[in-house]
């Protein structure tokens, strides 16, 4: 079992892709910026990266 699975049904549609890469990377940055945590605001960063390489680049074509 992966961690994140890029083929999985529920990924099919593209803006779920985009939604799981943004939504991490907008909670990174807004902890970065506004918390002031650098701790969890590179750790969001590195998840939201991590999805989009994975949903975007590793994903098997349709």
């Amino acid at each position: 079992m992966k961690f994140l699975d890029p083929n999985d049904p529920f990924f099919a549609k593209a803006w779920v892709r985009w939604l799981t890469v943004l939504l991490p990377i907008g909670w990174g940055l807004m902890e970065l910026l506004w918390v002031g945590s650098p701790f969890w605001g590179m750790l969001f960063l590195a998840a939201g990266g991590y999805a989009g390489w994975m949903l975007f680049f590793r994903r098997g074509r349709d």
